[in-house]
């Protein structure tokens, strides 16, 4: 039974994601990068990072949505339906606000209801991160990953002089 609701959230994903880039995306530009080039960044950069999560999956980038696929990297949210819609009301914890979002986490809530506890905590945990979705993470492919992470989950980073 789940599986079928897992095709149809798949289903409803694949309809809307273009018009989410169309509409909600207009003015943001895809970034200048490929997965390839990715893998060339320093070992311990987020841009580097972002190329190994893209080839450990068989994922390749998809145009204006690049922030989505850092945004599972700095939460640890995994890649399967219901993490998707955790990182959805984590995003939502962390103040994003729109549409599109919103019916992620209405549909999400409603076909996959077994996860609510999931979602709740994925959504405390948001609250509980510097405000981050806002982020033009494509200028922070240099920096550090751990520490970037670490920033805004709010611990402290050791500083060596």
């Amino acid at each position: 039974m789940k599986k079928i609701r897992v095709q149809f959230l798949l289903f409803v994903y694949n309809k809307t994601q273009k018009l989410y880039r169309t509409y909600f995306k207009k003015k943001k530009r895809q970034w200048q990068f490929t997965e390839k080039q990715l893998l060339e960044f320093q070992e311990d950069s987020l841009g580097r990072k972002l190329g190994e999560f893209y080839k450990r999956h068989g994922f390749t980038m998809i145009p204006k949505m690049e922030n989505h696929d850092v945004h599972h990297l700095i939460t640890g949210c995994g890649t399967n339906f219901e993490d998707e819609i955790a990182m959805q009301f984590l995003l939502l914890g962390n103040g994003k606000l729109n549409a599109h979002l919103l019916a992620a986490i209405v549909l999400g809530s409603i076909i996959l209801p077994e996860y609510y506890k999931i979602y709740i905590k994925a959504y405390k945990k948001g609250q509980s991160m510097r405000p981050f979705h806002q982020w033009d993470f494509e200028a922070l492919l240099w920096q550090n990953f751990e520490h970037l992470k670490d920033f805004i989950q709010q611990k402290n980073t050791t500083v060596l002089y």
